[in-house]
């Protein structure tokens, strides 16, 4: 009795999960710390399990050197498409930073090992609020099926145009920081109206040190006005969803 071993669909299984793994690492809700390591790697495989008799009817096994290269190759290309999730998303964290920044709460900065954000308390808020919507909106889907729909446009083995994606990356840092202050606006206008409301005041009667006030006042404000912007946060995130999809389509040619 003889085994034949299937090298062809056992190197496009192989070359899906390399893809598949770079991607989870890097985008999020995947690439959140608290999941474990195996766990991550244990969806890589199973999404590549899924993928293969589609990817596997056409491919042809190659030999050490060619496959070696496909394997930086699909690395490359789940990293980029990942990190251009991951760019959008740090829109959410960045409005929380400016909300820290302006509110005062910058001074209690700190470093959170597992969702690898160095901010303080509102930076984290959002950034664990962004991950919540992101998959009970099932979000995540979408951003699974336009990395599905990355193998129909580039198949294994195949060469991600790098042009394309720097030109999204760097519309993508654009998009971030007019994100981040859409998101944050509102709010970051009262506490600039509170800051020249004090100046004012100082002016007008500099013996009573109203910039002392200052602290306090403008904590009181950013808690008493947050909600309004954790209103904003479910639009939010389908619309970066949506610039997600778009921008991997742009760099996929779709």
């Amino acid at each position: 009795m003889q085994a034949v071993l299937p090298l062809g669909n056992l190197e496009a299984m192989l070359l899906a999960a390399v893809r598949m793994t770079a991607f989870i690492i890097i985008a999020p809700p995947f690439s959140y710390n608290a999941i474990p390591g195996r766990i991550k790697a244990t969806l890589a495989v199973g999404l590549a399990l899924a993928v293969t008799p589609r990817l596997s009817a056409g491919y042809q096994p190659q030999d050490t050197g060619p496959f070696l290269a496909s394997v930086v190759l699909e690395l490359v290309t789940g990293a980029s498409l990942g990190f251009m999730v991951f760019l959008l998303f740090s829109a959410v964290q960045s409005a929380g930073g400016l909300i820290d920044l302006f509110g005062g709460f910058a001074m209690a900065q700190g470093f959170d090992p597992q969702s690898m954000v160095n901010g303080a308390q509102f930076s984290r808020y959002f950034h664990w609020a962004a991950l919540a919507l992101l998959v009970s909106s099932d979000g995540y889907q979408l951003v699974l099926a336009g990395l599905f729909r990355s193998f129909d446009a580039i198949p294994l083995g195949g060469v991600i145009a790098m042009d394309a994606v720097a030109e999204n990356l760097v519309r993508g840092v654009e998009q971030m920081f007019v994100s981040a202050i859409q998101i944050a606006g509102p709010l970051l206008v009262v506490l600039v109206l509170a800051d020249i409301g004090l100046g004012l005041l100082t002016r007008a009667a500099p013996a009573l040190n109203a910039f002392a006030m200052g602290f306090p006042l403008k904590i009181f404000l950013t808690l008493s006005l947050a909600g309004t912007v954790f209103v904003l946060l479910p639009s939010v995130v389908a619309a970066l969803v949506r610039q997600s999809l778009k921008a991997i389509g742009t760099v996929l040619g779709a």
